[in-house]
């Protein structure tokens, strides 16, 4: 398990850098002149080119990647085009209302998802199954945005029970978590069904039933633990997924994340803040997605037992190497 933790981990290595120069190219495909937007349409050529000399975007491409990426090595993300402040302080600053945002519309969509799937194969081919299928196919195929507005217009504009923008109290969560959490709980939901369904489906759970074990104590206590295991990777690519798909949700509520950040970025052409950003969001997503391949491994038994053949092989074969070249010297 460690060596295959260190892999993966090495592993991040090249593709970070792979996703730092596609940023890069996509920016300068990108229409759009920093030094311009900062002085304005009254400035001259000359003004514009002297910035865009003193900002370096004149020299080449290969150089400015290699200027960003060596001073994210030493841990310096550069410095906002229009701030004027350190990228790394007003990301880490604005971070915050990004993992609360993510955290509780993650923990909300699986306190309903989970229990939503299992209702649904619990009752499988009843009107209740349909109904959760149909709904949930409505939530997934709603954008997140859209399902803000309407929940904008009729809880904070009809009703006035929620304010419409801002964070300041804990009432602003409520509208933006829910946004977020729509789609989430759709999915997980769907996936939740579909294992339950095919645990429900096995030999051990017509053997607990033969036994007079109750319904709920065969779903809860003997089903629930072995259908639940493929759905912490969803779990898991949700919680990574959310981290961008918070943007939306953080401009349309007025939320100051790190979502909102790398828009206002993308509008003035600020490519520190742009590159950054991303770098950062890719970075995180990466290491959730090692977090939960590791949880995976350590509570399903079969993947365990598949590492440790895998190590008694390669062990065997080094010995059998080492017996060799023992023997042949």
């Amino acid at each position: 398990m460690l060596r295959y933790i260190i892999k993966r981990v090495l592993l991040l290595i090249p593709t970070l850098i792979g996703i730092s120069l596609l940023v890069l190219l996509l920016i300068d495909l990108t229409p759009g002149d920093p030094a311009r937007m900062m002085l304005g349409a009254s400035a001259t050529e000359e003004q514009v080119e002297e910035l865009r000399e003193e900002l370096g975007l004149n020299d080449g491409f290969f150089v400015r990647w290699w200027r960003f990426i060596s001073g994210v090595f030493q841990g310096d993300f550069g410095t906002s085009l229009m701030t004027k402040r350190p990228v790394l302080d007003e990301m880490l600053f604005r971070f915050r209302y990004t993992l609360i945002l993510v955290i509780f519309g993650t923990v909300f969509s699986v306190l309903l998802g989970i229990p939503i799937g299992i209702y649904a194969a619990t009752h499988q081919r009843t009107w209740k199954d349909n109904a959760a299928i149909f709904l949930s196919l409505i939530a997934v195929s709603m954008p997140s945005f859209w399902f803000a507005l309407l929940i904008i217009r009729f809880f904070g504009v009809q009703l006035q029970w929620l304010p419409i923008s801002g964070v300041d109290t804990w009432t602003g969560w409520i509208m933006p978590c829910a946004a977020m959490a729509l789609g989430l709980i759709a999915l997980i939901a769907r996936q939740m069904r579909s294992d339950m369904l095919e645990v429900l489906r096995q030999d051990y759970i017509t053997t607990a039933r033969s036994k007079g074990l109750s319904n709920r104590t065969v779903v809860y206590r003997h089903a629930l633990k072995n259908a639940v295991i493929p759905v912490i990777m969803v779990i898991g690519g949700v919680f990574g997924s959310s981290l961008g798909g918070s943007l939306i949700t953080e401009v349309i509520f007025s939320i100051p994340g790190l979502g909102q950040y790398i828009m206002t970025g993308l509008n003035n052409r600020d490519y520190p803040v742009i590159q950054s950003g991303i770098l950062i969001i890719a970075t995180l997503f990466a290491v959730i997605i090692l977090i939960v391949d590791v949880i995976f491994a350590l509570v399903d038994p079969r993947i365990r037992s598949q590492y440790t053949r895998r190590n008694k092989r390669e062990g065997g074969k080094k010995n059998e190497k080492e017996e060799e070249t023992v023997k042949a010297a």
